[in-house]
C-alpha cells in the first residue's frame, strides 16, 4: 500500500516495560529495524521509561482531554502524531505491566481510531495473556487491534533468559503483523482525515 511521500503513516514501536535490565529494548529494536528495512511508513521507538509518568495523577478522566500536568501534556504530544502502534510487552503475572497500563490510561483521544499490534514475550505462553488483556484495553480507547501477534518465548528466543536470539519463524509473523497494522492504520487515517475535512467545511 502506497500512502504517499507527502504524508506517510507514522507508527510507534512502544516499549512497555520500565524494569531495570528489561528485555523489551532488544525486542523493540529488532521490531524497529525490521520495519524500517521494509518501509511503507515512518517508524519510531517510544520508550515509556523516558517519560517519567507517575501513577495516574490527573483529576479529570482522559476522555475529557483536560490535562493539568506537564508530564501528561508531553506524553500527549508524543503519542498524538502517530497513526498506529506496535506494543512490545512482557507478561507479568498473567497480565500487562502496570507501567504500560498506566501510560495508556493517561490519554484517550490520542489513541482513538488508530491501529495497534503486539509483540510479546514471556514463559510458556510467550506473553499471550498480556496481549489478551491489552486487546480489551485497546477496545476501550477505540483502537483497532490486528490479528497477527509475535509471541516470543523467554526459554527459546533468549539465551540465558537475557540475550535475544529470535527464531527465524518469528520474522514471518512479524511481516504479517506489519502488513496488517499498516493496512489498518492507513484505512483509519483516511477515515480520520475525511472526518476532519467534513468538520472543517461546516
Amino acid at each position: 500500500m502506497d500512502h504517499g511521500k507527502a504524508d506517510p503513516l507514522k507508527i510507534a514501536v512502544v516499549l512497555g516495560s520500565t524494569r531495570p535490565g528489561r528485555n523489551s529494548e532488544a525486542v523493540g529494536r529488532w521490531v524497529l529495524e525490521h520495519a524500517q528495512r521494509r518501509g511503507g511508513a515512518q517508524f519510531e521507538l517510544i520508550d515509556i521509561a523516558r517519560h517519567d509518568l507517575p501513577m495516574l495523577d490527573e483529576p479529570m478522566p482522559a476522555i475529557h482531554g483536560e490535562y493539568r500536568h506537564s508530564h501528561t501534556r508531553a506524553w500527549s504530544a508524543t503519542i498524538a502524531p502517530f497513526d498506529g502502534f506496535i506494543f512490545v510487552t512482557p507478561e507479568y503475572n498473567r497480565s500487562v505491566p502496570a507501567a504500560l497500563k498506566n501510560a495508556i490510561d493517561y490519554l484517550y483521544e490520542e489513541w482513538t481510531d488508530k491501529a495497534a499490534a503486539f509483540v510479546s514475550y514471556g514463559g510458556d505462553a510467550g506473553g499471550a495473556r498480556a496481549v489478551e488483556h491489552l486487546r480489551g484495553i485497546m477496545g476501550e480507547v477505540h483502537v483497532a487491534t490486528v490479528r497477527a501477534h509475535v509471541a516470543l518465548s523467554i526459554h527459546e528466543d533468549f539465551e540465558d533468559f537475557k540475550t535475544f536470539r529470535p527464531r527465524p519463524k518469528h520474522v514471518t509473523v512479524l511481516d504479517q503483523l506489519l502488513d496488517q497494522v499498516l493496512a489498518w492504520a492507513g484505512g483509519l487515517k483516511a477515515m480520520r482525515d475525511g472526518r476532519d475535512a467534513r468538520a472543517a467545511a461546516r
